[in-house]
């Protein structure tokens, strides 16, 4: 392959978070990417009203490409638009036409083309596929040059390589610090404890346990920001702020005393799963609460430079005994920690090196 990849780019949306929790992860990977000298074509639908609710304009690092969601058609034209291509990448959870791009992708394999699929909902996609031996994707797994992952570490590598996969790498969230830096605390978002994430069916039980009844056992205010939870009943000590733009990320992170990260059940399951939210409260210098899942020292040393917590009680009980000095210096840590070792630059480094190795070419089974 060229030192300097053309890259197509089939996913959710770079320029809107709405609905679209994986918007920053793309964001850092492909402007990673960029600075590098790629050249990346970001292919988005014209769906659940994204473009209606965008955070950013199309980027200079990135060419955007919105095509219509209306019938399956629509998609194939995008696909077809593409042009000659070094890496064909196709993302799950795009939400329109899934199927459709995950098998019409792999009929453009070529000896200059390399296709690879990017799980960012691996645990999700492995248990879908080891409950149905019938399941589509199955057959599909062997077929990619290469299956990168949002996280999962080993668990979900040996879970795809038992399906057949060639190579399966995690690629973790990380940090971009041009987006995502310490602000000067916002006054919309003073309070004890801050929780930011979309109303999701296998979040909801645990975002009762560690965030609604860590609040119900407490006297501090609680904020809870993302989308779907307007008809959640609450303790009267949570002010739910709706949808946070991404402008508003560094703000919320800076503002309250603490923030929480809860997992997915999927990914809490799987471990080495760290949210996009992790690394971008860290960014902000926040002292950060965690729900427990295998991996966090990978990331973040426990008690040190992020607090793990085992149920709704002791999130309550860690939020009473911290004060404004040990939330300080725990945020600082993590801070430094996440720019030394978790940067979207190392990320793209990475995918640079597996895209550019003879494990990834084009046709070659490691």
């Amino acid at each position: 392959m060229p030192e300097q990849l053309n890259i197509a780019f089939f996913a959710s949306s770079l320029v809107s978070a709405y609905w679209n929790g994986a918007a920053t992860y793309y964001r850092g990977i492909v402007s990673g990417l960029a600075a590098r000298g790629h050249r990346i074509t970001f292919y988005e639908p014209d769906a659940y009203e994204r473009q209606k609710h965008r955070d950013i304009p199309d980027p200079d690092w990135a060419r955007v490409v919105v095509y219509p969601a209306a019938q399956e058609s629509d998609a194939l034209a995008a696909l077809d638009s593409i042009g000659p291509t070094d890496v064909l990448i196709k993302a799950s959870g795009i939400g329109v036409f899934d199927r459709l791009l995950e098998e019409a992708v792999l009929e453009r394999k070529a000896r200059s083309t390399a296709v690879v699929f990017w799980d960012v909902d691996a645990p999700a996609t492995l248990d879908r596929v080891r409950a149905d031996p019938g399941d589509y994707f199955a057959s599909l797994i062997p077929r990619y040059d290469a299956i990168f992952t949002y996280g999962g570490g080993e668990p979900v590598v040996t879970a795809y390589e038992a399906l057949g996969a060639r190579l399966a790498v995690p690629i973790y969230n990380a940090l971009n610090p041009a987006t995502h830096h310490p602000v000067p605390p916002d006054s919309r978002f003073e309070g004890e404890l801050g929780f930011l994430g979309n109303r999701l069916p296998d979040r909801e039980a645990r975002v009762e346990e560690f965030f609604l009844k860590a609040a119900a056992l407490s006297t501090g205010r609680f904020l809870l920001g993302g989308a779907g939870w307007g008809d959640k009943p609450m303790p009267a000590n949570v002010r739910y702020l709706g949808h946070i733009y991404t402008r508003d990320h560094n703000a919320f992170n800076s503002s309250p005393l603490a923030v929480l990260n809860i997992s997915r059940e999927s990914m809490a399951r799987y471990g080495f799963s760290p949210a996009t939210r992790v690394f971008e409260a860290a960014g902000a210098g926040a002292c950060i609460l965690t729900d427990e899942w295998v991996g966090i020292d990978q990331f973040l040393d426990p008690e040190t430079e992020i607090l793990v917590c085992r149920s709704g009680e002791e999130v309550a009980q860690r939020v009473r005994e911290l004060d404004p000095a040990r939330a300080l210096s725990i945020g600082q840590r993590a801070r430094h920690r996440i720019l030394d070792q978790h940067t979207y630059a190392h990320r793209a480094a990475q995918v640079e090196a597996l895209l550019t190795g003879k494990n990834v070419e084009a046709g070659v089974t490691p």
